[in-house]
This record gives C-alpha cells, sequence and structure tokens, in this order.
C-alpha cells in the first residue's frame, strides 16, 4: 500500500559469501542499477516505485540472479477530465465528457451534476445534441477500495436568444403624460443585442430599455424588441395602451349652413380619448342637460332652437368642451294664387299644383280659416269644406 515501509531482502547459498547488487528495469527496459547490499528499503514507498526490480549475487565462482515485481496499491489521484470535441460547445451539436485518474486498482469513475449522479458510473458522459439547459458545473468523482477523488469541469455552451421577456415600468395603468420604461431580456450566450422597433423602424440605439420621459396619447401601440447575437435572433412584441382625457372635441350640424324652422337637424360631436368619451350637449345659459349621445337630432326645428350648443366630452381622465352655433331661418311668407273650381256642394275641390315644393297653407272660406294642410306634390291639390270662395290663398314654402 502507498506509504508504508516495505523492505526487500536478498539473499543466496555460496562460498565464499556473495555481495548483492539491485537493479530496477527502467523504461527502456534495460536494468539500471540501485545500491549494493542484500535489502533495499522504502521508508514509504510510493505508486512510482512500482516496477520489475533485479537482485543479483555474485563471487568469484559466477553468480546467480532473480526479479521482484512491486506492484503498489493506491487511491486514484485528482481525476483529469477532457472535452470532445474541443473549442466552442454550440447548442445542438454532440459533445462527450471524459474523465480519468490513475489509481491502483483501477478506479470507477461517475458523472455528478448538481451533487446528482448523472447516468451510470462510467468514465464517459455523451451529449447527443448538447442544449443550453446544460451548461453549468460537472464533477467527476473516481474512487477504489484504497480512497476516492474528485475534480470539476465547467461546460459552456453557446446559443442564440430565447423568446425575449418585456415587463413595463411602473406596473398597472399607463396616463398620458407619466414616465414610462420599457424592459426587454433574452437568455443567451454570448449575450444579445436588444433592440427597440415600432412600425418597423428602429427607436433609439440598441439596447435593452427604452424610456418614455413623459409618454402622450401618441405613444400607444404595439411596439417589439429583438434580441440577437452571432448564433440567431429572437423577438416578442409589447402593446401599449395609454389613457388621456378626451381632446379638443370635433363638432358639426347636418346639414350644415342656416337651417330651416320645421326640418331636422342632427349635431355630432366626436373626440380621441381613452377610455372612450361619454358625451353631453348643452345650451348657452343653462345648465341643464339637452341629450346625453354623441348625436343631439333636434327633429322638428323652431327658432327658438338657435343658439351656441356645448359639448362635453368626458372620461374618468379628464373633461374637455367644444362650442357650436346653430342657426334657424324662418319659414318666408308667398302668396299662391291657382283657380277653384266651386260651387256650393260638398264635393272636394281640387287645386292645380304647378311647382314640387312643401307648402303650408293657410286659406279662409266662408270667413273661417284652415291651418295646417300640407302638401309637395305636383298634381291636383284636394280641398274639402262648404262654399269656397275667391282664388286667393296665402301659403308659406318651406324653402
Amino acid at each position: 500500500m502507498e506509504g508504508s515501509s516495505v523492505t526487500l531482502t536478498c539473499s543466496s547459498d555460496a562460498q565464499p559469501a556473495a555481495n548483492y547488487t539491485w537493479y530496477k528495469k527502467n523504461e527502456r527496459e534495460e536494468f539500471q542499477l540501485l545500491l549494493e547490499g542484500t535489502r533495499f528499503v522504502f521508508s514509504s514507498i510510493q505508486s512510482s516505485d512500482s516496477g520489475v526490480y533485479h537482485c543479483t549475487a555474485e563471487n568469484e565462482l559466477g553468480r546467480n540472479s532473480t526479479d521482484i515485481i512491486i506492484a503498489v496499491k493506491y487511491a486514484p489521484r485528482s481525476p483529469s477530465v477532457s472535452v470532445s470535441p474541443t473549442g466552442e460547445i454550440v447548442e445542438g451539436s454532440s459533445v462527450s465528457l471524459t474523465c480519468s485518474s490513475d489509481a491502483n486498482p483501477a478506479a470507477n469513475c461517475t458523472w455528478y451534476r448538481n451533487h446528482t449522479r448523472i447516468g451510470e458510473p462510467k468514465n464517459i458522459h455523451h451529449f447527443t445534441a448538447i442544449s443550453s439547459g446544460d451548461r453549468g458545473v460537472y464533477h467527476c468523482k473516481c474512487e477504489n477500495k484504497h480512497g476516492r477523488n474528485s475534480t470539476s469541469k465547467s461546460i459552456d455552451v453557446l446559443y442564440a436568444p430565447k423568446l425575449p421577456s418585456v415587463s413595463v415600468s411602473p406596473t398597472g395603468e399607463i396616463v398620458e403624460g407619466s414616465s414610462v420604461t420599457l424592459t426587454c431580456s433574452s437568455d443567451a450566450n454570448p449575450a444579445a443585442n436588444c433592440t427597440w422597433h415600432r412600425n418597423h423602424t428602429r427607436i433609439g440605439e440598441p439596447k435593452n430599455i427604452h424610456h418614455f420621459t413623459a409618454i402622450s396619447s401618441g405613444d400607444r401601440g404595439v411596439y417589439h424588441c429583438k434580441c440577437e447575437n452571432q448564433y440567431g435572433h429572437n423577438s416578442i412584441m409589447k402593446s401599449l395602451d395609454v389613457l388621456y382625457a378626451p381632446k379638443l372635441p370635433s363638432v358639426s350640424v347636418s346639414p350644415s349652413g342656416e337651417i330651416v324652422e320645421g326640418s331636422s337637424v342632427n349635431l355630432t360631436c366626436s373626440s380621441d380619448a381613452n377610455p372612450p368619451a361619454d358625451y353631453t350637449w348643452y345650451k348657452e345659459n343653462s345648465d341643464s342637460a339637452k341629450a346625453s349621445e354623441q348625436i343631439f337630432i333636434i327633429a322638428d326645428v323652431r327658432a327658438e332652437h338657435g343658439g351656441n350648443y356645448l359639448c362635453a366630452a368626458q372620461n374618468i381622465r379628464g373633461r374637455h368642451n367644444s362650442t357650436v352655433r346653430l342657426t334657424v331661418k324662418a319659414e318666408a311668407e308667398v302668396n299662391l294664387r291657382g283657380h277653384i273650381y266651386h260651387d256650393n256642394t260638398d264635393q272636394p275641390r281640387q287645386w292645380n299644383i304647378l311647382q314640387e315644393k312643401l307648402y303650408v297653407l293657410t286659406f279662409q272660406t266662408d270667413n273661417k280659416v284652415f291651418n295646417g294642410q300640407s302638401f309637395s306634390k305636383i298634381g291636383l291639390l284636394t280641398l274639402s269644406g262648404r262654399k269656397r270662395r275667391g282664388a286667393l290663398f296665402r301659403g308659406k314654402q318651406q324653402r
């Protein structure tokens, strides 16, 4: 056993007494002189002392010799580890780890990772297609009945960026005017260069952080983070929703221009807002709401409907107002002349209308006034009543 004290003794029956010489066979299979004497002592024998020793006994009458084999038993030396193929290890390639240790008797070697044995006890561990998850520190432990020894080997696997992850700071709702930071990261080896893009255009220099000092409504949309190294690239998108108060509303009147009494008009209000705005219509000098819709419809316009109208667009972030003026034009007086075919019967009478316009007639027969008869069709107008006389009618024309 290595470290123990060992004595080799050589003796021979001879007369006169023999002289003794010790030799050891070297690597060239030649015997190398060690010393003269009957004993050869190892005070602390080492594995390097193993080998073939040769003792020669001789006197003037002749010589004789004998060989002795010394095999020193010892625990495994510090294992050595080799990686095949040599050089960089790229994800997906085939890789073998080989562990060996000088020991007598021969050692059993086992591979470990994170203190867990991988595979059966053997000195070779093989990766058919090594992955990024296989990188790390591996330990090889070799042992025999005389002891054990181990060594470690760090395996670095090169790989393209994995799917990036994106974080938004601060978390929660994003309000217009606030400071917002987008951060993109990707597991890659070597480290990836990450770049932010919007609408297929890079924003800023290649870096994994994009900062909005005061984010605006125009900044909402979809952003892409692209990470790459020499082994490939990967990307991910992130949608940003920015909350903001209504912008200045746009108001319109349809039909445009002056609105004639009796007609219908639409007042429309629209505002860019997030979340969408609620709309309320007010008439000037009035605190009561006229409508709570985006489109305010007045079906039968009267003169008193004229004036300024205020549209208030409001959401949880704020409010904005715009004003529009509604101008109402009164109906025009027009004399309509025609011939009435009449007699003193109760039969309906007809008047020939020569123009296609909307008329609201006020007519008189036998000192009785009839209001509100309306018509617009070219043709014959039938009026019912008794004893109509005269041919002059006063009416109102819708222009």
